[in-house]
């Protein structure tokens, strides 16, 4: 064959064959050009997905116990195909959770985008996962983003240290830091995660200037913190707080205080036989999170949360963003079992599980009969631990701040299995989850159709928030928003009612108790 007509055949089998090969390409590996190089995902459900993003460099050996550090950059395209270890912890976060792989090397972050060009500029939401700061995982499937992204918005979970590899306050490791603070390594993994979103959500479509934090749980004191904290500024425009935040009087909780949190540091350290924190270093990362002593929590320290949220809150001093927060009427049936709490028991078993309390706190909650013990139990610890601490937020937000405040109460009980490990649970803690990320079908449960319409308006509410600050929109009920004169609440159930805060006469003992504490009136009134 003459090479004219070679040539031409080869141009001709080009143009035949290119379109259909860059379109298969495209249908199954979709790529994006991040700061430290060019990755590739995959197609699903009319999505392009990344799993296992890398967002800072892994924090071993000598990055153990330091800020996170950029990635290394790379040739050619990475893979971002699979879900990357969750961050080294014991257990799971969840009950029924199957427990994840688990590494050192974990600072890793999924996306979730609908976007068909990088010049969308879409909405981008930004899950912070809960666990106690003890475990949690950026991978779980309750919190993959496929629902939510198909209704117009980016998903993005994050990973950060938890336990004593994302809390550890030591002397120290204070006296190596050029912020003259230790701790919040793990807090210090979420600032660099939203710092990269910030950098490079544009190449997946996504608009930096339009990014929701979300979290529940300690996910949600995790929003609550990086309202308060300088470091985080600009990085959001909206923040969602589902069952959670850091509003209690310091008086009552010494321990995140850095001169006591770097105290308990030197004694886990001694626990583990290490005399210096050289040799903190060289232990195995297992090793470290067997027992936690109690290394698992946020510190108040110089560097990225120099004061409390409260004391934030209360002078103005937040990141002052459109707010959506709330809680659930039932937390404390995920987290204690009340069949054997008697009238007899009732104080002891407080003080067990939550120390101390003023009198008049357990006065609140009447628990004469046994039947009377149960359900002050239950009402005490939802209250205390979650209750009071939403309240407080949307007060202060409400007081202090010029961004809006929309609170909800949920209300809706899942159709719990009898025999599993969720079976009476109510509408406990974590059980708005389901709903929220539109996942009923996740669970082969008896989900009615009730269920459906609730999964359904509020994943539409939580979309509409991070596309506008305004969970409103149509063929939705009216959600108002929460200020101080009407204090009006959003009841997410079936049907959908707005109501004014729930179990209002124990958060005004509560309130009443803490103000004594604090010795000056709550900054609301």
């Amino acid at each position: 064959m003459p090479k004219f007509y070679s040539k031409l055949l080869i141009r001709a089998l080009l143009v035949v064959v290119a379109p259909a090969t860059s379109a298969i390409t495209l249908a199954q590996s979709p790529q994006a050009t991040t700061e430290s190089g060019a990755i590739s995902g995959i197609r699903a459900s009319g999505l392009s997905i990344y799993k296992g993003v890398p967002f800072a460099a892994p924090p071993v050996a000598g990055l153990r116990w330091r800020p996170p550090v950029h990635v290394a950059p790379w040739k050619g395209t990475r893979k971002a195909d699979a879900f990357a270890p969750a961050c080294m912890q014991v257990g799971v976060s969840m009950p029924g959770e199957t427990p994840p792989a688990v590494s050192e090397d974990c600072l890793y972050l999924n996306i979730w985008t609908p976007a068909k060009s990088a010049h969308q500029r879409l909405p981008v939401i930004v899950w912070i996962y809960g666990g106690g700061y003890i475990s949690g995982s950026a991978s779980m499937p309750l919190y993959w983003g496929d629902r939510l992204a198909q209704k117009g918005v980016i998903i993005v979970t994050i990973a950060y240290r938890v336990g004593p590899l994302g809390f550890l306050a030591h002397p120290e490791l204070t006296r190596e830091s050029p912020h003259h603070s230790s701790g919040n390594y793990g807090l210090m993994d979420q600032i660099a995660a939203l710092e990269w979103v910030q950098k490079n959500i544009a190449a997946f479509g996504g608009d930096p200037k339009n990014v929701t934090i979300a979290g529940q749980s300690s996910g949600a004191i995790s929003v609550s913190i990086l309202m308060a904290s300088p470091r985080a500024k600009g990085l959001f425009q909206r923040a969602i707080g589902e069952s959670g935040g850091l509003f209690e009087p310091l008086q009552l909780a010494p321990k995140f205080l850095l001169a006591n949190a770097e105290r308990d540091g030197e004694k886990y350290a001694v626990s583990l036989g290490a005399t210096s924190l050289q040799q903190l270093r060289l232990l195995p990362a297992n090793l470290l999170v067997g027992d936690a002593g109690g290394i698992c929590h946020p510190v108040i320290e110089p560097y990225v949360l120099p004061v409390s949220p409260y004391e934030a809150l209360t002078s103005g001093q937040q990141n002052d963003v459109p707010l959506l927060i709330g809680s659930n009427a039932e937390e404390a049936r995920a987290m204690i079992d009340v069949t054997h709490e008697t009238a007899a028991t009732f104080d002891i078993d407080m003080e067990h599980s939550v120390g101390q309390l003023p009198p008049p706190l357990l006065a609140a909650y009447p628990h004469a009969t046994d039947e009377e013990a149960k359900q002050a139990r239950l009402g005490l610890e939802r209250d205390l631990r979650f209750g009071w601490d939403m309240w407080a937020w949307a007060r202060l937000q409400a007081t202090t701040g010029r961004s809006s405040v929309y609170y909800y109460s949920f209300r809706q009980q899942p159709p719990f299995p009898a025999g599993s490990v969720y079976e009476g649970w109510g509408a406990s803690h974590f059980a708005e989850l389901w709903y929220v990320f539109d996942h009923l079908d996740q669970e082969p449960w008896r989900w009615s159709k009730a269920d459906r319409r609730v999964a359904e308006e509020m994943s539409s509410y939580w979309v509409n928030f991070a596309k506008s600050g305004n969970p409103n929109g149509p063929d939705l009920p009216q959600w108002p928003a929460f200020t101080n004169a009407e204090s009006k609440v959003e009841y997410l159930g079936d049907p959908i009612t707005v109501g004014g805060v729930a179990s209002i006469k124990g958060l005004t003992v509560f309130d009443a108790v803490y103000t004594t504490v604090r010795g000056k009136p709550f900054a609301a009134r």
